[in-house]
């Protein structure tokens, strides 16, 4: 016999229109959707529902594994409790970001991103995770090591998006010293002789690494078929270079120009959801509202607070002219799981997993109320 959930008295969010009625789940996927309350099942009282949100890009996960400078935490438990996080905030489907290249100053070891991934496919393994977890490697192009990282990646499925940074000063999301300085010096409290040598080495690293590591990581990536991402794109040439890379997902670029571009190209454009809820980009670059008035805003990432994924989508359907809650949501759902290939999720169709998440929003905050992820219900 078949398992079969049903869902009444629902506003059902669907790629491009709401409608109030009735949703039916049976054996884990979306089989029934239709205008009108069901006699059976769950009254949902009016909440949306919407489709389990898709999260590309989160650094999230290591702040509980390294809670503070030095301090690591059993992984396992790190795992739980970003996992419990995520799937609270709406998050059915979470990339977590792992890092490729070491830095003296970066304070983890070769082995230790393995060594986490390991721990989260172990947890998945023993049931204990909410969300689908996936991995996306942020490969530090400029980092001499970067290569020797990736290749404990080098037969791993789980690793479906790999971004390539360099992130030395004038650089792409530093392109000026004021930023540089403030975000380096100022927060880690080095002395002008510390930091004038860490600008010196961070800069002959990236003349001497990133092109290449750029050029062999990409290459790697078409032959095994993971999406590739460029990071903090400032310019056109950096588009430009994108493009030849075959790069599909263009994150946080820090100009106008360099996100019309990106877009125009056929790339998906990815800024924070916490700059949208914000306002503005706690870097100082340019502002998410800008390029979601633009037309030029594909993708949402909660970055470091995972229930801006949800918040954002509400803010922007208020906010932008002519974006309707549909548009502002496909964000966080259909467009970063078409970007990475996921094509059985992201939207509320027949046949798609049922990944769905139970919304109540009058004023501010949404307030998530129940998620489900393939049919069963994980918060």
């Amino acid at each position: 016999m078949s398992a079969e959930t049903v869902f009444s008295n629902a506003r059902i969010v669907l790629e491009d229109s709401i409608i109030s009625g009735s949703l039916v789940i049976r054996d884990g996927r979306i089989a029934e959707i239709y205008e009108g309350n069901s006699q059976v099942g769950e009254d949902v009282e009016g909440d949306y529902l919407i489709a389990g949100l898709v999260e590309l890009h989160t650094d999230h996960l290591e702040s509980h594994y390294s809670p503070r400078p030095g301090v690591r935490w059993n992984k396992t438990s790190a795992i739980q409790a970003h996992d419990a996080q995520v799937a609270a905030s709406g998050i059915t489907t979470v990339f977590d970001c792992l890092r490729m290249g070491a830095d003296e100053d970066d304070g983890f070891k070769m082995g230790e991103m393995r060594a986490m991934a390991d721990a989260i496919q172990a947890a998945e393994k023993d049931d204990r995770l909410r969300a689908e977890h996936l991995l996306h490697l942020r490969c530090e192009v400029s980092a001499g090591d970067v290569l020797e990282h990736f290749a404990d990646f080098e037969s791993d499925p789980y690793v479906r998006l790999v971004s390539l940074m360099d992130h030395a000063p004038g650089q792409r999301q530093f392109q000026t010293m004021d930023q540089y300085t403030l975000y380096y010096k100022t927060k880690r409290g080095l002395s002008d002789e510390a930091f004038a040598h860490f600008v010196a080495r961070r800069l002959e690293a990236s003349a001497r690494n990133s092109a290449q590591h750029r050029d062999v990581l990409a290459k790697i990536c078409a032959a095994r078929g993971i999406t590739v991402a460029s990071h903090d794109d400032a310019t056109l040439e950096h588009v430009e270079e994108a493009k030849g890379h075959g790069v599909k997902l263009a994150e946080f670029p820090t100009s106008l120009d360099a996100a019309d571009a990106s877009h125009q190209a056929g790339m998906s454009v990815l800024m924070g959801a916490p700059n949208v809820v914000r306002g503005a980009s706690h870097s100082g670059n340019i502002a998410a509202k800008d390029l979601a008035q633009r037309g030029v805003l594909d993708v949402l990432s909660s970055d470091y607070v995972p229930l801006s994924l949800l918040h954002a989508p509400f803010v922007l359907a208020e906010e932008i002219d002519g974006m309707s809650l549909p548009q502002a949501l496909a964000m966080v759902t259909s467009t970063p799981a078409r970007t990475v290939g996921l094509e059985d999720r992201g939207r509320i169709a027949a046949g798609l997993r049922a990944d769905l998440v139970r919304v109540r929003r009058h004023d501010g905050v949404p307030v998530v109320r129940g998620v489900w992820r393939q049919g069963r219900r994980v918060a």
